[in-house]
C-alpha cells in the first residue's frame, strides 16, 4: 500500500505541475496582453494629444477670424451711416430746387423774360448738379 501512496502522490505531484505550467502559459499571456494594452493606451495619448493642439489652433484661428469680421462690420456700420447722411442730404438738396423751381415757376408767370433768363440758368445748374452726381456715384 505504501506503492500505492507513492503512485498517488507521484501522480499529485505531476497533476500539481501541469497546473502550474498552464497557470504559467496563462500569465504569460496576460502579461503580454497587458502590455499590449499599455501600448495602444500610449498610442491613443499621442493621438489624443495632437488633436488637443490642433483643436486649440483651430479654435485660435476661429478667434481671429471673428475678431476681424467685427471690426469690418464694425466699419461698415459707419459707412452705412455715413451713405445715409450722404442721402439725406441729396434729399435736401432736391427738395430745394424743387422749392426754388416752383417759386421759378410762379415768379415766371409775373416776369417772362428774366424768368426765362432764371431758367436757363437754373437748368444749367440742375445739369451741372446731375453731372456731379453721376461722378460721385
Amino acid at each position: 500500500m505504501a506503492i500505492l501512496g507513492y503512485i498517488s502522490a507521484l501522480i499529485a505531484a505531476i497533476a500539481f505541475a501541469v497546473l502550474i505550467i498552464f497557470l504559467v502559459k496563462t500569465l504569460k499571456t496576460a502579461t503580454t496582453m497587458m502590455e499590449r494594452v499599455g501600448n495602444t493606451m500610449e498610442q491613443v495619448e499621442q493621438q489624443v494629444q495632437g488633436i488637443t493642439r490642433e483643436s486649440e489652433a483651430m479654435l485660435n484661428r476661429s478667434n481671429t477670424i471673428m475678431e476681424d469680421v467685427q471690426t469690418k462690420t464694425e466699419s461698415i456700420n459707419g459707412f452705412v451711416g455715413s451713405l445715409q447722411n450722404v442721402g439725406e442730404s441729396v434729399d435736401n438738396v432736391n427738395h430745394s430746387f424743387r422749392r426754388v423751381a416752383d417759386s421759378v415757376s410762379n415768379y415766371s408767370s409775373k416776369q417772362s423774360e428774366q424768368v426765362t433768363q432764371v431758367i436757363q440758368w437754373g437748368n444749367a445748374f440742375i445739369d451741372l448738379y446731375a453731372r456731379w452726381k453721376k461722378r460721385t456715384k
